[in-house]
């Protein structure tokens, strides 16, 4: 998921989501299924959700990343015959829930025909025990789905397209445990934003090569698409306090974040899967936000088979494209944002790549902004037929907690 916009209110809008409550990324509730999650994940700072303790993450003396055993290239895989995708987010207590049921007959009697799952979330944890070296390193894996094969043979016999959401940049265990790798202030201490997490430096190629692995063992465990998120960097730290290191020297964040992209896609597209990536939706023609966060739109679609902007109506600010209050014009928020995301990426000449437009929307109600209104079937319609219209055939819904408007879905038949 309008000319460049005045920097403050816009990042005054991120600020106040962050401090909302998490809103991810991504928050209607799942009453009975939360209490029974093992521990509700956290999500992103791109949607609204209920914010959650941070597990305490104790100091560890700096050591060196493990390094990955050699292994030869892995042949081409043919790509497959792709769906136009219709999905929702799932938490990896979720997926490995016995509420995860009730999800997969939503998809069963609906229009919906993807899942997107946790296989790393923004607490670094990886949702299930993967046999990777750095995983094991960090004690990062965690069985909340604790038969991975059987989920995904499950939901593939069900005809479901599947999705593994790998947060990049935001990383506190790898963070912690390995210092070296970390954003650091001018006077040497380590950035940690309001929470307290400290965030991985997106220009050290050890995380790098980290992500493109747990992305390689999601592709080996039978997963369609890879995506990204949160990849990018912290709003709460300016360029003039941030020091980057050595490998920043001139070289601007989204040239960094967009190098990043590619080496991810070049790495894993070979292998048969997708691989995408989540944005936000102010960076499409909002060149300060772009700037502070790293994401270049246009770059970064050059390197991605699928871009998804996070065009959630709640999370724009007051008067954008014009709109008084964007969440009380759900259809229009929408359609403006994508109307800017086409010629943005119109600006591709013809016969290069360009990634598909696959945008976020909002399926929960953002209460902690003023003028807001309650989200229910009637907002999540208009918002998908924003996408039809503005020539987008896939959407992906976000809430939090798993929880979505059935009565915002069309039937299966």
């Amino acid at each position: 998921m309008k000319k460049a916009e005045i920097l403050v209110p816009a990042l005054t809008l991120l600020l106040i989501v962050l401090m909302a409550g998490r809103v991810r990324q991504p928050e209607a509730e799942v009453p009975a299924v939360k209490q029974a999650v093992p521990e509700a994940e956290k999500t992103e700072e791109a949607a609204g959700g209920d914010e959650q303790a941070e597990p305490e993450m104790p100091k560890q003396p700096e050591q060196k990343m493990p390094e990955a055993p050699d292994e030869a290239p892995e042949p081409e895989t043919p790509q497959k015959d792709l769906p136009k995708v219709k999905g929702i987010y799932i938490t990896g207590p979720m997926a490995g829930h016995e509420g995860m049921a009730d999800r997969e007959q939503l998809a069963a009697d609906t229009e919906l025909n993807a899942m997107v799952i946790d296989i790393k979330n923004d607490e670094g944890i990886v949702t299930y025990k993967m046999n990777q070296p750095t995983v094991e390193e960090l004690g990062a894996g965690t069985a909340y789905i604790r038969d991975l094969p059987e989920l995904k043979d499950r939901l593939k016999e069900q005809d479901l397209y599947l999705i593994a959401r790998i947060v990049a940049f935001k990383d506190p265990l790898l963070a912690d445990k390995h210092p070296e790798l970390c954003i650091r202030r001018k006077d040497g201490t380590v950035f940690r934003d309001k929470n307290g997490l400290a965030w991985v430096n997106p220009y050290k190629r050890e995380v790098w090569e980290y992500l493109v692995d747990l992305g390689r063992e999601a592709a080996r465990a039978g997963f369609d698409e890879i995506q990204f998120d949160y990849i990018r960097f912290p709003t709460e730290i300016t360029d003039g306090e941030a020091d980057y290191g050595a490998e920043a020297r001139g070289k601007s964040k989204t040239d960094i974040i967009t190098e990043f992209t590619a080496y991810a896609y070049e790495k894993l597209s070979p292998l048969g899967v997708q691989v995408s990536a989540d944005v936000f939706g102010t960076v499409i023609d909002n060149e300060n936000d772009a700037a502070l966060v790293g994401q270049d739109y246009g770059a970064m679609a050059r390197h991605l088979d699928y871009i998804c902007p996070m065009v959630y109506p709640s999370h724009y600010r007051d008067g954008v494209y014009g709109i008084e209050h964007p969440d009380l014009m759900p259809y229009e928020t929408v359609a403006a944002a994508l109307r800017a995301s086409e010629e943005v990426l119109n600006r591709i000449p013809e016969g290069e790549h360009r990634a598909a437009v696959r945008p976020w929307l909002q399926d929960f109600t953002a209460v902690w902004i003023s003028h807001h209104q309650s989200y229910g079937g009637e907002q999540i319609r208009e918002q998908i037929q924003a996408v039809y219209d503005s020539g987008c055939e896939e959407w992906l819904l976000w809430n939090a907690k798993c929880s979505y408007t059935e009565e915002g879905l069309l039937s299966e038949d």
